[in-house]
């Protein structure tokens, strides 16, 4: 599998190493230092940084680099999966779930589209078309809910929760494909290409409904992608302690 690997462009180095940071704080010495580890020139490693910049995907804090608003969310809505992914789990959960329904017309596409990313940021899926729910076993707060064009509210499905959460989420897929990242990420030897595995597993791991137990098919790995990639970060974190 490490053949279909190829390494991260530079500014995707940097960006995949800061959003695996916390905080995400990292001094140009540091970054510096961090390059060549991924094969990234000095040269190279100053153009990314640069655009990554001018993109807003990162600014400069008292000469330091930091995670540009947009990325900070992404690190947090990552986070939310790696990190807290069993918070509210299980026996805490009550059966309820979340719905938003849309309930203004006539916005305008970018505004629909933003209303659609935020709402998949919190790990809702469209039931129909402006019609949005899912399980209410999360902790973290539904801000989404004070948009002026959603009526929300919690509701309890009639018919099998379970077959319901199996028609909203391709569970299997994303259970498929996760294991195929992990095999990846374990295959991998090169510096790079482990980065390169680690940042698309963490990808899918973000993209994972958090759902309650007793909803998922059985054998799910979710433990199993997130043991992994603890695993590596926490080699990641001495290999860049040596720097």
């Amino acid at each position: 599998m490490e053949a279909s690997l190829t390494p991260l462009p530079a500014r995707s180095v940097v960006l995949s190493l800061m959003l695996g940071s916390h905080p995400d704080r990292w001094t140009p010495a540091r970054l510096a230092a961090a390059a060549p580890v991924f094969g990234i020139a000095p040269a190279t490693l100053r153009v990314a940084l640069s655009r990554a910049v001018a993109a807003g995907d990162l600014r400069r804090d008292g000469g330091d680099y930091v995670l540009g608003e947009r990325l900070a969310r992404r690190q947090r809505h990552q986070d939310e999966a790696v990190e807290d992914a069993e918070s509210g789990w299980g026996g805490g959960w009550d059966g309820a779930w979340e719905m938003a329904v849309v309930t203004v017309t006539g916005r305008s596409g970018a505004e629909r589209a933003a209303l659609r990313e935020t709402l998949a940021e919190h790990r809702l899926a469209e039931l129909r078309e402006g019609v949005w729910t899912r399980p209410a076993n999360l902790r973290r707060p539904a801000s989404y809910a004070g948009d002026p064009v959603l009526t929300t509210f919690r509701s309890t499905p009639t018919g099998d929760p379970a077959a319901l959460a199996a028609d909203l989420w391709d569970l299997a897929g994303w259970a498929a494909t996760g294991r195929r990242l992990v095999a990846t990420l374990t295959d991998a030897e090169e510096p790079a290409l482990r980065l390169a595995a680690a940042a698309a597993l963490v990808r899918h791991l973000a993209e994972d409904p958090l759902l309650p137990a007793s909803l998922l098919p059985e054998s799910w790995p979710g433990a199993e992608l997130r043991a992994a990639y603890a695993a590596y970060v926490a080699e990641l974190n001495a290999l860049l302690a040596t720097l």
